[in-house]
């Protein structure tokens, strides 16, 4: 999944970075509203978390112009702006979602997995391969009745060689027979 973030606090997109990155997301971050506003135009996100209070333009105009732009990128907005008017705000802007800071990161990521599903309702988990199997849910890889657990590290170490970090991830496990291995019968 590819995710951008729009945040101008380096603490906070840094966190997120991290934590999105050993999920196996690609992210890329945005430190302003105009810089967020034109990678956002881009279609390959999968979804974009928006801060409101942005330097340069803010949260609540990046997300007007999107929508009226016609770009349907499912947005999280992640705010310290916590009053109920601000909520409704930022949803009847076009948010799909409105999570407020601070937060429990366990929560930011069930948030980000239910956007994803909302949009993708043709999302197939496994990928095969003629005997080989992937289930990007679980991070689980079969090969016949071999099967590996892929350990969260491995999924974006080298998403640049690689079509999509879990194809690259299975390359992985298979050459490098990382992650836990046992038979199944």
């Amino acid at each position: 999944m590819r995710v951008l973030i729009v945040e101008d606090d380096p603490d906070i997109s840094q966190v997120l970075q991290r934590g999105l990155t050993e999920e196996g997301c690609a992210v890329d971050l945005a430190r302003d509203g105009e810089d967020g506003a034109f990678k956002a135009a881009n279609p390959a996100y999968d979804v974009i978390v928006l801060d409101l209070l942005l330097p340069k333009v803010d949260g609540l105009t990046v997300l007007r112009g999107m929508r009226a732009a016609g770009l349907m990128t499912p947005v999280l907005v992640l705010t310290a702006r916590d009053a109920v008017a601000d909520r409704i705000r930022g949803l009847d802007a076009g948010a799909d979602d409105y999570l407020v800071k601070p937060f429990a990161f366990g929560e930011f990521l069930a948030r980000i997995r239910a956007l994803r599903r909302r949009v993708r309702r043709d999302f197939d988990p496994l990928l095969r391969a003629g005997q080989l199997t992937l289930d990007q849910t679980t991070r689980r890889v079969r090969w016949v009745r071999l099967w590996w657990t892929c350990p969260r590290a491995n999924l974006p170490s080298c998403r640049s060689s690689c079509s999509t970090p879990m194809k690259c991830s299975v390359a992985r496990a298979f050459t490098s027979r990382s992650g836990t291995r046992r038979w199944r019968s």
